[in-house]
């Protein structure tokens, strides 16, 4: 048998669209991983771009037709002043880099999207390389010794060549493995996504704007105007102890620090945002993106939107209510209305993550009967210790569902304790 040499060097092999089934298989994989479903953007950006290229629109892919298709935009809009095909498409980019580093998915179909462009490329994964190896088998080496005649120079210059291959097998060897160990450890995967970024997700997400919305403290409260849902009006008796709330303008002290420390999750990645008082917010502005909603009995659209979930607020007998509607004795959580401020020990809250029917957008809620509550509740959103104690209590799929708790926080001069997590709903 004559010396052969085998070759590990590979051209990527492109994977025709013609081969659609393979394709929109792999896309499935791709939007079931956490890097894509839990984000709306990101696939449909992905999931057009592919779909359009397999129908054979792969040149249609502009910059302007991404933006009315998949992101609703008026065929007229400025890109320049509205780069969000361009910034989608660049997280894209990096979640496909990302998935594929991960040895799981080193045998999966390759799907990219080529930088300068929205038109994507598939192609067979890369194959493992094998060094250049030679190949004497023992009984060639009659024939190797025949076809060679005898000879100082000539017996040299074939231990020198058989040498020589068996070096460049050691170095190709070598750098085969040098290389695979950096493409493995030099850019580790991601780690998963936190149960923080989970949580604010649908409004991180968002190319909206996101609203907080504000409770109002109000000097003189009828409180039994709360259970029609109407705005609070002004009532002869004195106001409360109970219901004193500090001040900071029109707003309470405890939605402003709630806001302060909530905001955070949308500064941090530059999203936009806006703050308003629950009474000059508009059903209208709740439409138009992601709203967090602060504070309960002095926030009008806290109340409204609770009125429909499991946990809810009310107020009767002179008493402040937290209730669960699915309770077979109707459990409540509750406070006097007249309980003096400065007796106060204990306060419930609500927390709370749904996708609003009614407006149609993702909704965040932290409120408690008293601004001790608000702020217990605002400290669940923003430290992962007590969110994470939240979670350990929801379903494991809890990041794809609506999900709503009630809280306990105990009152020390005025301050809330740590939060305590009493019972938690997801749907």
């Amino acid at each position: 048998m004559p010396v052969g040499q085998k070759s590990g060097i590979e051209l990527l092999e492109i994977v025709p669209v013609t081969d659609a089934a393979r394709i929109r298989e792999q896309l499935n994989r791709l939007l079931a991983h956490p890097l894509f479903a839990n984000s709306k953007r990101y696939p449909a950006l992905l999931a057009y771009a592919v779909e359009q290229t397999l129908l054979g629109h792969a040149t249609e892919l502009k910059e302007r037709s991404i933006g009315v298709e998949v992101f609703g935009k008026a065929p007229t809009y400025d890109t320049n002043a509205d780069p969000v095909v361009r910034i989608t498409a660049g997280e894209v980019r990096k979640r496909l880099t990302q998935y594929y580093y991960d040895p799981e998915h080193r045998g999966e179909l390759v799907m990219e999207l080529p930088t300068g462009g929205y038109m994507p490329q598939f192609r067979e994964p890369e194959r493992a390389t094998e060094p250049a190896v030679v190949e004497i088998e023992a009984e060639s080496a009659p024939a190797l010794a025949a076809a060679v005649p005898a000879g100082p120079g000539r017996l040299w210059r074939l231990r020198w060549a058989l040498a020589a291959g068996m070096g460049l097998a050691v170095i190709l060897a070598v750098g085969v493995g040098l290389l695979a160990g950096w493409r493995l450890h030099s850019d580790p995967p991601p780690p998963p996504p936190s149960n923080m970024q989970l949580f604010w997700a649908p409004v991180t997400d968002s190319i909206n704007p996101t609203t907080f919305c504000l409770g109002e403290p109000a000097k003189n409260i009828d409180v039994g105007s709360i259970n029609s849902f109407d705005t609070p009006v002004a009532a002869s008796k004195p106001e409360p102890l109970y219901f004193r709330l500090h001040y900071s303008g029109n707003l309470a002290l405890a939605d402003v620090i709630t806001l302060t420390r909530t905001v955070a999750a949308l500064a941090s990645r530059h999203r936009p945002f806006r703050v308003v008082p629950a009474s000059d917010a508009t059903f209208a502005q709740l439409r138009e993106g992601p709203v967090v909603l602060i504070g309960a009995f002095d926030n009008i659209w806290t109340l409204r939107v609770t009125q429909k979930l499991r946990f809810g607020f009310d107020s009767k007998d002179g008493v402040a209510v937290l209730v669960d509607r699915n309770s077979p004795k109707k459990e409540t959580w509750a406070t006097a209305w007249d309980l003096p401020y400065e007796k106060l020990s204990r306060d419930y809250a609500i927390v709370a993550r749904i996708h609003d029917r009614t407006t149609g957008q993702p909704v965040i809620i932290a409120a408690g009967i008293s601004e001790e509550g608000t702020e217990a509740a605002g400290e669940i959103l923003y430290k992962p210790e007590y969110l994470d104690s939240l979670i350990a209590r929801a379903s494991r799929d809890w990041a794809n569902k609506n999900l709503e708790a009630v809280i306990e926080t105990q009152v020390i001069e005025g301050h809330p304790g740590p939060p305590n997590i009493l019972a938690v709903e997801t749907w």
